[in-house]
């Protein structure tokens, strides 16, 4: 098994910090300023909120990607469209990337 490397991404008031947990079932996303040390908003895939939107998709893969859409959405509701994406030591593959495709289609801009 190979070791996850994790490099430290930084976000500004400015460009926030995308940051996105993946475990085996769920997915976990945040937007951080790190400059205050304050988490903006974030959404888990299971919670209330987000379920609706995500009835549609039956692979986890399509619940990241519609999450990726409905985090995008949010986002701009709180006036971010710049953003810096910390995958938090996953490779860029998978659910990681059909979140990152679906944030990017919703509008951000990473």
């Amino acid at each position: 098994m190979s070791k996850k490397r994790k490099h430290r991404v930084w976000g500004t008031a400015e460009r926030p910090r995308l940051v996105v947990y993946r475990s085996l079932r769920y997915m976990h996303a945040e937007l951080i300023d790190d400059t205050q040390g304050k988490v903006l908003f974030g959404l888990f895939d299971k919670s209330k909120v987000v379920q609706d939107a995500l009835k549609e998709a039956k692979t986890k893969t399509e619940r990241s990607y519609a999450l990726g859409k409905l985090f995008a959405e949010q986002a701009k509701k709180k006036k971010v469209s710049r953003i810096v994406f910390d995958r938090n030591g996953h490779i860029y593959h998978g659910r990681i990337k059909a979140f990152a495709e679906g944030a990017r289609e919703g509008g951000l801009d990473f």
